[in-house]
């Protein structure tokens, strides 16, 4: 699965996400071409890119130049003009959520209808091509999940067409909710409600990225350059690495020094029977300097009752320590093949759908070697030989 995980460590903005992009390497005559099916005449903007430095970082610059006045736009007039366009179903889409959530939080904070949000600094010209470029370019690159850092709130005033107002704007604190914030920055707008809309709306989730392996990166520049940080969107593209399995177990523990060794061959063939996942011994030196023993059982949640109550019986044990446990593991399963040796069971282990190794039964291998008169270790690599291949 291809991913994108937006490195917000200075904030975003819709330049910046278009910005990243184009470094990544979504061609700005793709973004030229597809953003004139909008039903906006080509004669009231322009389009233009190039690479920049912040803080002595590179990075791709995103430039939407206005040549020509452009009408106030309500939500309304701006998801008609984007479901009239040619584009794409699927950039229709996610343009128009993106719309959608911005609308719904500025007539929260304005306490205004719906259809009557007067969009300024968000709805002019540069921010719809923003927006819809975003969606473009995610539709161009193949993304299939987006996710993104917490983000920075930033502090002080900006100017906006409703007065100077505290940053993060209302409407940006707004689309920030249920997203993970931070203060380690200075101030200054570190995030737009374009940026905040595009990630409220298209995140899968924020913080530390999921398991993947990166492949691509690029960086996207604003427009101020801050004393403490390069103002620099980073994008990473990947493809995600399917999480290991697991379960939740407990640990059963204990520690003996004054039981005859003898007996705990038979206490880990009594727990094994009775449901443990594992028992492993590991030798300790244990007070007034004697040689001792630990004791340690995976145990499956219904059954730690059980397993920590065999060990108090037939052991010298008085109390055992518990404590849960998260078990990651690779697939595994028990399969019978053809080998020169005969039909022999071994376990084969997968990740995922790939085949990690396939490993002889120490049970098989022994009754072969005792039939044939050959060494064990030669059961074990014939076996492995032959069935690794099928």
């Amino acid at each position: 699965m291809k991913i994108l995980y937006f490195d917000c460590f200075a904030g975003i903005s819709g330049d910046m996400t278009v910005g990243a992009f184009l470094d990544l390497g979504v061609p700005l005559s793709y973004l030229k071409e597809e953003l004139a099916r909008l039903p906006i005449p080509l004669s009231g903007y322009s389009l233009a890119a190039e690479e920049t430095c912040r803080r002595g970082i590179r990075a791709a610059k995103f430039h939407v130049h206005v040549t020509a006045d452009q009408p106030h736009r309500h939500y309304a007039d701006i998801a008609e003009m984007i479901e009239q366009s040619s584009l794409a179903a699927e950039v229709k889409e996610k343009a128009g959520r993106i719309f959608l959530r911005l609308a719904e939080a500025e007539a929260k904070v304005h306490a205004v209808e719906l259809g009557r949000v007067h969009f300024h600094e968000v709805g002019a010209l540069d921010s719809i091509i923003d927006i819809v470029a975003t969606a473009l370019s995610l539709q161009y690159l193949g993304i299939e999940e987006l996710y993104a850092s917490a983000l920075p709130l930033g502090s002080g005033y900006v100017e906006t067409a409703h007065g100077k107002l505290p940053v993060p704007a209302p409407a940006t604190a707004e689309l920030l909710r249920g997203i993970p914030v931070h203060s380690e920055l200075g101030a200054g707008e570190r995030v737009t409600p374009t940026g905040a809309a595009i990630l409220a709306t298209l995140c899968s989730g924020f913080g530390a990225p999921p398991p993947f392996t990166v492949t691509e990166m690029g960086n996207g520049a604003g427009d101020r350059d801050f004393p403490d940080t390069p103002n620099i969107l980073r994008v990473m593209l990947g493809e995600k690495t399917a999480p290991l399995p697991g379960d939740e177990i407990l640990v059963l523990e204990t520690h003996i020094d004054d039981m005859n060794p003898e007996i705990l061959g038979f206490l880990m063939e009594r727990i094994l029977a009775a449901g443990a996942l594992d028992v492993a011994f590991a030798a300790l030196q244990m007070k007034k300097n004697r040689p001792g023993v630990r004791v340690t059982v995976l145990s499956p949640p219904a059954l730690q009752e059980t397993l920590a109550r065999m060990l108090l019986t037939e052991t010298s044990a008085i109390g055992v320590r518990r404590y849960p446990a998260t078990r990651l593991k690779l697939h595994r399963s028990l399969e019978e093949r053809d080998t020169s040796l005969g039909r022999v069971q071994v376990k084969v282990i997968h990740d995922g759908a790939a085949l990690l190794r396939v490993v002889p039964e120490f049970e098989e291998c022994r009754k072969i070697a005792e039939a044939h008169g050959i060494s064990l270790q030669d059961v074990y690599r014939i076996i492995e030989r032959e069935t690794s291949a099928t």
